[in-house]
């Protein structure tokens, strides 16, 4: 049964003295968003954050510790590679660091992404089946990824505090109270991209395919295995139009103490997040109210 047509019935929550207290409506307007209803539901992307987390690391040998595996070995790689082989600038900072930080924020904002992107996809089966504010989901992938975040910036953090008493040339500034902005920043990004990019896949599903290569590719485009100080003259406008150069510049600056981000990049890079935002939600209002139709 289509969502619309289970819609169309106007089903609603009662309470014991027969008040209504929810009623769903077949159709409602682009800017009818609806958001006092992720506050009631709360509980439920508690739920859905918990079973986020865990599914990720059931039934697998190292289970969470692959939080802390994940981000270790691509930094490791990262400096073998680039670091070693390929000898990249890293602005006078430790290489290990340099990577990591850039893995850290990165890691972040591609998951948001990609698991955003299949919003529809992967829950069709429960958005078949019963009501519930759809936004929830992408909501809940935020705050799933936000835990492991919190971990990889941990392990980050206990590798500052170890080449700085190692005599490193590492001096974190005021800029690490910009974290929470940043976190902000890069959520709202992947968000509002994952969400567009949702809408899109319930009629062109080849897009999905598309998405982790781009993410890929798209990391290439973004100081995280180089900095942003060496890119030549003619490709940095390139860069400096990439959102998430700013947010990776920023992090690095914050905590290790390299050249620090403009405001004004920090600005585009907010004022960018705000269109993708509002732009992802009106399409994924507008696109759920029919989407099992064509899922």
């Amino acid at each position: 049964m289509s969502t619309a047509n289970t819609v169309s019935r106007q089903t609603a929550q009662v309470q014991d003295d027969g008040e209504w207290t929810m009623i769903i409506r077949p159709h409602r307007r682009w800017l009818d968003l609806r958001l006092g209803e992720l506050w009631r539901a709360r509980d439920l992307i508690l739920l859905f954050v918990r079973r986020d987390f865990v599914a990720g690391y059931k039934q697998t040998i190292l289970g969470p510790f692959w939080a802390l595996v994940q981000p270790l070995l691509t930094t490791v790689v990262f400096t073998l590679i680039f670091g070693r082989v390929a000898r990249l600038s890293t602005d006078g900072l430790p290489p290990f660091l340099f990577y990591m930080a850039g893995t850290v924020v990165w890691s972040y904002f591609s998951a948001c992404l990609t698991k955003t992107a299949d919003t529809f996809g992967a829950n069709a089966h429960i958005f078949g089946k019963v009501y519930f504010p759809r936004l929830t989901v992408p909501i809940s992938i935020l705050l799933s990824n936000l835990v492991a975040f919190c971990i990889h910036f941990a392990l980050f953090l206990a590798f500052v505090v170890y080449f700085w008493l190692d005599g490193a040339a590492v001096t974190p500034t005021t800029a690490i109270f910009l974290l929470p902005l940043l976190l902000f920043i890069m959520a709202g990004l992947g968000l509002g991209a994952g969400i567009i990019v949702s809408s899109l896949t319930t009629r062109y599903r080849d897009l999905q395919n598309v998405v982790t290569f781009g993410t890929q590719l798209l990391m290439y485009a973004t100081p995280v295995i180089y900095p942003a100080s060496a890119t030549p003259a003619r490709y940095r406008i390139l860069l400096q139009a990439n959102p998430m150069t700013a947010i990776v510049e920023a992090f690095r600056g914050a905590f290790l103490g390299t050249d620090t981000v403009s405001t004004g990049a920090l600005l585009y890079s907010f004022g960018f997040m705000l269109v993708a935002l509002i732009l992802g939600l009106l399409l994924f209002n507008r696109v759920e109210q029919t989407f099992m139709d064509t899922v």
